[in-house]
């Protein structure tokens, strides 16, 4: 793990404040009036010390259960970015909560004015002189505090493993967790945390202290169902993006030019991604080219790829640009932190930092799960801030705890719902599936298919979406039906009324659903996530994979939710939005209407989520066993799906000041260049232009840098511009607020820039690149070949050009769909100095069980250990494979890199590989490899002709600043 001065010295988190406030970007200051919250006051009256401890409430993990307990955690373990996050006053969260009602309120003063998270801290945060307090016991428990919140409702901290237990009164615990296609590996606090009682009342929630992640919510198809091609004119139909655009009517938003220009929509993730795959995918759909912005959560690690938390990634960017098609995706993700929240970690900084008015999240668990420590403080200020969370109501129907097989039964085969998707601050989404169009050919679904694999006529008659009976066989996904049902967390908020809607006191779930199925006409998407998808070569022709026979296809409530993400930002080009909130209110008030909700809603009343698996969880005692659709409102499918022209149409007036007869405007912001190195001047420029209308607009535009007002300048020829100097490295946003004039309303843009850590780049070698190994040769280091692991190692130099000073990740690729699948590696990251060079030593393992016998599960499973990643062959790569595939897992390999510390002479441990624990005393120099040590005695693969094996080298803040070299291997 690298050191806190590594963390901070290359992945800084963009800069805070603690006491400044500024004005609304684009606006004049919020009155005081109902809702606004005076400063904060000190709420901290006591020393805070060890000697009086108060247990923190629901602070210890239902999955953490001592059955599975394996014994202490190391003491020495790193771990970072543990939060401490603080509660509100009653005062400010009464304040709060009126805040939000006007905000919602279009005949009050406040109605969609909304904080920046600035003017939100100032409120409804901390006061300085009790985070100054916090600060102050962390570092005397020897923690180092990493960052404070902009909200200053929260800490970031680094420690070990023994100062978590010393300050907290706990003891931290590894667990073997039986999992439905396995044991996993975990680590979490054995028992409830305890606070000094100084803190009592104040302190919400400690995270981070575990590597428990939120699930996606992508359903693979169930095994043994047939993957039709595309159209085939007998039932079998894959969803292209141009079908949703026919079904769910946003063809006509398109031709009156609403595409999500202007829009920003956050997408969030627990990996990296290939940003080639979603290239392919616009392309294959005829899409305008687009790339993504990509931001690391400062704190998380390293970009690493994690094998189904990518391919869910792939389908949410690549489904909410195909609706929003001129949007700006901002994908929120986190590293390689053993101890990262994941995606709740993404969640928390798009909130935090403000980065998108949309934020989109297909990950999820059961409230049960939570013990009561959940985001909604978090919620809140999205909400103030006006932006709309949306959230996947989950994939497994009425027993949403289902998957937790470490959960007791009466607990999996409970009810239960999907959070985040059950806040009352959040809009759940559904799942539906299509209906009765099998024997409908003409009616429905052309015979063929038509320009970007469309082949949809009209909308389509939905049901709920329920595939048990097919996805039952499965053992790893036996439950494929929509969540939905009642809250035990929460309360029914106020909004939620209307027909249909149950009585029960509870926040039902969803809102509303968008088709969703895995077995009935699945979504098409690309992703080069062989391990999770099973397609090698993910759409290299168009959405066929390299043989043109296959399509990467899977449902699940992910795509319902970045479909209506980007269904959301074109209502919002068409409103001049800058954000809209929380939406719940519109959406049942729209609904209530019947005329309005005849246009704008498809009411879906058949079908139910019922667990009908055959699985003895599905069987609750004394109640029923799930919830069925309805007229009106359900706790199956919400409101129903939604015509999205008709929602748009119909959704109420959200310019504010500004008269009905103002026409639109957009404004879009662009950069110099795409990157630039640190402490160098960046020029953005702003255009704002007329949807209609032949007048320039006039006026002036405010600039927000990171989420902090910054400037603002006077539009010349419709134009202005906006220089900055970076001084911290990373992606910058930033959002260019236009005031309106007299003909033209106001709108906003959104940029980016990726500033480098440093000048020049760097390059790496390998001392031989041709590489032979057999069983009867051994690397010498006794770390490796303790377990008698056959091996082979060679000398890596890391060489920087130009003054280079950062740290370099590393992943491993092959053409080889075999080694892909079977072979595993560990990477540790590279410290290299601008002064000299760094080197480390790269090891190769040919034992077939090496893989498995370390624990490197081919999923990934948030590890440092990985399988590697599948390239598409092209025809001037290999076309052949050395390493032929056997019923048994034959040909496991294991590949792993070391790079010493040129500065400070430290190399990382390999986390989560034990072998390899004595190269942490390895240093600047490593020598090559020598002989000696004995053979395994298992099983390895064979083969005449070399494997490419492709290592790249990634600046972990940069991501432009690459390196690559290739390894030809001979197994013999």
């Amino acid at each position: 793990m690298k050191t806190f001065v590594h963390r901070l010295q290359h992945q800084f988190f963009l800069p805070l404040s603690l006491s400044v406030s500024v004005l609304l970007a684009g606006g004049a200051p919020i009155a005081q009036a109902a809702g606004q919250a005076p400063a904060p006051t000190a709420r901290v009256a006591a020393e805070i010390n060890g000697s009086q401890m108060t247990a923190l409430p629901n602070s210890k993990r239902s999955l953490a259960l001592a059955q599975y307990d394996t014994g202490r955690l190391s003491p020495a373990t790193k771990l970072q970015g543990i939060s401490i996050s603080f509660s509100r006053s009653e005062s400010q969260e009464a304040s709060l909560k009126a805040l939000m009602a006007a905000q919602q309120n279009p005949s009050s003063p406040q109605y969609h004015q909304w904080l920046t998270p600035d003017q939100f801290a100032a409120q409804f945060g901390m006061s300085d002189a009790d985070l100054a307090k916090v600060q102050t016991w962390l570092e005397q428990q020897g923690f180092s505090v990493d960052s404070v919140a902009r909200s200053k409702n929260m800490i970031r901290f680094s420690g070990t493993a023994r100062q978590v237990e010393m300050a907290f009164a706990t003891e931290m615990h590894t667990y073997s967790v039986k999992t439905s296609t396995g044991v996993e590996s975990h680590f979490a606090p054995s028992t409830a945390l305890s606070v000094p009682s100084a803190l009592a009342g104040v302190v919400e929630s400690i995270r981070n202290l575990d590597d428990f992640r939120p699930r996606s919510h992508r359903k693979a198809m169930p095994l043994g169902v047939a993957h039709p091609n595309y159209t085939d004119g007998s039932g079998g139909h894959e969803l292209a993006p141009a079908d949703i655009y026919t079904i769910y009517d946003v063809t006509p938003l398109y031709s009156a030019g609403i595409t999500g220009t202007g829009q920003s929509i956050a997408l969030i993730g627990q990996s990296d991604v290939d940003l080639t795959d979603i290239a392919n995918f616009r392309t294959a759909a005829g899409l305008p080219a687009t790339t993504p912005t990509k931001v690391l959560v400062p704190g998380s690690g390293a970009p690493y790829f994690s094998s189904g938390d990518e391919s869910e990634s792939d389908l949410d960017l690549e489904w909410s640009g195909a609706i929003a098609k001129s949007a700006n995706l901002i994908f929120v993700y986190t590293g390689d932190s053993s101890n990262s929240s994941g995606a709740f970690d993404s969640i928390i900084y798009a909130i935090d930092q403000r980065i998108a008015p949309i934020i989109s999240s297909s990950y999820g668990d059961c409230e049960t799960d939570l013990n009561g420590s959940n985001l909604e403080t978090n919620f809140e200020q999205a909400a103030a801030q006006g932006q709309t969370v949306l959230s996947a109501a989950g994939d497994d129907g009425s027993t949403d705890c289902f998957v937790d097989t470490n959960l007791t039964v009466a607990q999996q085969g409970a009810l239960a719902v999907d959070y985040p998707a059950s806040s009352p601050n959040v809009t759940g989404i559904g799942g539906t599936e299509f209906a009765g169009d099998a024997s409908a050919a003409g009616t429905y679904w052309n015979s063929s298919n038509g320009t970007g694999g469309s082949s949809a006529i009209e909308y389509i008659p939905e049901t709920t979406w329920n595939d048990d009976s097919t996805c039952k066989s499965d053992a790893s996904s036996p439950l494929c039906a929509t969540g939905g049902g009642a809250s035990f967390l929460f309360t029914k908020p106020s909004w939620q009324t209307g027909a249909g809607v149950p009585a029960d006191g509870a926040r039902d779930v969803p809102d509303i659903a968008l088709d969703a199925s895995n077995v009935h006409d699945p979504y098409v998407y690309c992703s080069s996530d062989i391990a999770a998808t099973g397609i090698s070569g993910s759409c290299s022709s168009g959405f066929l994979d390299s043989t043109g026979k296959n399509l990467t296809e899977a449902g699940g409530t992910s795509f319902a939710t970045p479909i209506f993400a980007g269904i959301l930002a074109l209502i919002n080009q068409k409103e001049n939005s800058t954000g809209q909130g929380l939406i719940n209110p519109t959406l049942y008030s729209l609904a209530s209407s019947s005329s309005v909700y005849a246009s704008a809603f498809h009411d879906i009343n058949t079908g139910n989520n019922d667990c009908n698996s055959g699985s003895t969880f599905c069987l609750t005692s004394g109640s029923s066993s799930g919830f069925s659709a309805g007229t009106g409102y359900d706790q199956v499918t919400g409101l129903g799906s939604v015509d999205a022209n008709g929602l748009a149409t119909n959704w109420p007036a959200t310019v504010v000041g500004t008269a009905p007869s103002l026409l639109g405007s957009v404004t879009t912001v662009t950069t110099s260049s795409s990157t630039a190195p640190l402490s160098t001047a960046v020029t953005f420029t702003i255009k704002v232009a007329p949807i209609s209308g032949s007048r320039t607009p006039s006026g002036t535009v405010s600039f927000s840098m990171d989420g902090a007002q910054v400037s603002t300048a006077t539009l010349s020829g419709g134009s202005a511009t906006y220089s900055a100097t970076f001084t911290t490295a990373g992606n910058h946003i930033v959002e260019a607020n236009y005031s309106g004039d007299s003909s033209y309303a106001p709108s906003v843009g959104t940029g980016s820039i990726n500033v480098l850590s440093t000048a020049g780049s760097f390059s790496f070698a390998a001392a031989a690149t041709n590489v032979t190994v057999s069983s009867s040769t051994t690397c010498s280091n006794s770390a490796l070949d303790g377990n008698g692991f056959s091996t082979y190692c060679d000398v890596l130099t890391v060489t920087p050009t130009g003054g280079y000073t950062g740290l370099v990740d590393f992943q491993a690729t092959t053409t080889d769909p075999t080694l892909a699948s079977e072979g595993c590696w560990n990477f540790d990251e590279a410290t290299v100095s601008g002064t000299g060079t760094g080197s480390g030593t790269i090891y190769i393992s040919v034992n077939s069980s090496f893989c498995s016998s370390n624990g490197i599960p081919v999923t990934g499973n948030h590890r440092p250990n990985q399988r590697f990643k599948l390239v598409p062959k092209t025809t001037a790569q290999l076309q052949h494979s050395s390493l032929p595939a056997q019923s048994s897992r034959a040909g496991l390999w294991a590949i792993s890199l070391l790079v010493a510390a040129l500065v400070g002479f430290r190399v990382r441990k390999l986390r989560g590989l034990a072998a390899f624990a004595m190269l942490m005393a390895l240093g600047f120099g490593l020598s090559a490899c020598g002989g000696g040590g004995s053979s395994s005695t298992g099983t390895t693969t064979t083969g005449p002709t070399g494997v490419p094996v492709v290592v790249t080298g990634t600046d972990t803040v940069s991501p432009s600043l690459t390196s690559s070299v290739t390894l030809s291997v001979v197994v013999q």
